[in-house]
């Protein structure tokens, strides 16, 4: 049971990449490197906004630069662009760039995810409704993010759309439709359940079910103890304790950064309070990253069904009631000496 501990808010820096350079130096043409180039040196603050779509090659990339009088030579940033692998990471939407750069210059700002409008940053363990918010700020329509989530496939074996839109940074092209883009994100969620083993289920637990662990993995620890929370969920399903996450709780009144969970929150009526309910939520309670999912189906052999951060950075695992106990004091002291900063 994690009493104090509110979930961490980490951005991942991936992106949903779509252009292709790959192979693109058979595009380029004969002659050699005399493609004329601006000098290596930014030519003030002068910009203009370059909008990649979804698929764009990178031919179409070069003539859109040069057209927006970006680069000197769409030959040039071709050329740059082939021999530098980051050049993949591209990704689709409207970047804001500056005029007159030598082609270097332009695939670093084009890199430079500050410079892409509307992007959408979705952290681990964001909830779906924080993503429909982050989506509406990125100029999609509410109603349309709405309709589209009602309407969306869900991928086999999942019944429910929380815990499926995967954590990274998007950036979609002008036009893309909120449909589009939350399928992008369940396909993306869909490839890193593959490769964390929770797609196949284990034998004990059904993909969903591995999914929702991931999530309150994701919710209750810091990236280092993973393994263990995951291990203390198996072990109290296992033995039919309830799970007492705070959480849990915590996602049924959407509260983020409480430490103190009183009484009175413990005993609110939902199927996702797991202080009343025995057994895992539902769902998922917010959309894990991988390594919460890969936790999920590999967790550590231990015997621990307790766990409690008594300091910022210091959190315990043990199996017996009474060391959970000493150490509950010991987090209680921390808390009115004001070691956990700000927190509620």
């Amino acid at each position: 049971m994690k009493i104090n501990k509110p979930a961490l808010l980490r951005v991942m820096a991936a992106f949903a990449v779509v252009t292709i350079f790959t192979g693109g130096v058979h595009e380029v043409r004969k002659g050699g490197g005399g493609a004329p180039d601006f000098p290596c040196q930014t030519s003030g603050n002068q910009e203009v906004a370059i909008s990649i779509g979804k698929g764009a090659t990178g031919t179409d990339i070069a003539r859109l630069l040069f057209e927006g009088k970006v680069v000197k030579s769409s030959d040039a940033f071709f050329r740059v662009a082939v021999a530098d692998q980051r050049s993949e990471r591209i990704a689709p939407g409207t970047h804001r760039v500056q005029l007159n750069l030598c082609a270097a210059d332009a695939l670093t700002q084009l890199l430079d995810p500050k410079r892409i409008a509307d992007l959408i940053n979705i952290f681990e363990g964001a909830w779906n409704s924080e993503i429909v918010s982050a989506m509406v700020a990125a100029s999609f329509s509410k109603a349309e993010v709405n309709q589209a989530i009602k309407s969306v496939d869900l991928p086999l074996g999942f019944k429910i759309l929380e815990g499926l839109l995967f954590p990274a940074q998007y950036s979609f092209a002008a036009g893309t439709s909120a449909q589009s883009a939350i399928s992008a994100m369940i396909e993306r969620g869909v490839i890193e359940m593959n490769k964390a083993g929770i797609s196949a289920g284990d034998g004990k637990y059904s993909p969903q079910q591995l999914l929702t662990i991931a999530s309150i993995t994701q919710a209750e620890s810091d990236t280092k103890d993973f393994a263990k929370v995951s291990r203390v969920i198996r072990n109290r399903l296992e033995k039919g304790m309830p799970l007492q996450m705070d959480s849990t709780v915590h996602y049924v009144k959407k509260v983020r950064g409480e430490i103190f969970l009183s009484t009175r929150s413990t005993l609110l009526n939902s199927p996702y309070n797991t202080y009343r309910k025995y057994g895992l939520p539902p769902g998922p309670i917010g959309n894990p990253g991988a390594e919460a999912m890969l936790a999920a189906v590999n967790p550590v052999p231990g015997d621990w069904i307790f766990f409690i951060t008594v300091a910022p950075g210091d959190t315990r695992f043990t199996s017996s009631l009474d060391q959970f106990n000493i150490w509950k004091a010991e987090y209680k002291k921390n808390l009115r000496a004001g070691v956990f900063g700000s927190a509620k």
